[in-house]
C-alpha cells in the first residue's frame, strides 16, 4: 500500500508535488496579490483516503476577498 504522501503527488509537465506543498504554494501566491483565503487547506476525506488525487478545499471568503480575487482573475485573463 503506498502512503499517502506518495499518493498524493504527481507529476504533470514537471514537479507538481504533494497536496500540502501545492496548497502552500496556492497560499503564497494569493498573498502575493493580496488575497487570503482563510479555509484554504487539504480535504480532510479526500487528504486521508488512498485517492491519487487529494481535493483542495478553497474554504470560504468575505464579499471582498471574493470581489478581490475576480479581480485579480479578471487582470490575468486580459494579459
Amino acid at each position: 500500500m503506498k502512503n499517502r504522501a506518495a499518493a498524493n503527488a504527481r507529476r504533470v509537465g514537471g514537479r507538481l508535488g504533494s497536496t500540502e506543498e501545492v496548497v502552500e504554494r496556492l497560499d503564497q501566491a494569493l498573498r502575493g496579490v493580496g488575497i487570503i483565503l482563510p479555509s484554504l487547506r487539504v480535504d480532510p476525506l479526500t487528504g486521508a483516503s488512498e485517492l491519487p488525487d487529494a481535493l483542495v478545499d478553497l474554504g470560504r471568503c468575505n464579499i471582498q476577498v471574493a470581489s478581490r480575487l475576480a479581480d485579480v482573475l479578471r487582470k490575468v485573463a486580459e494579459t
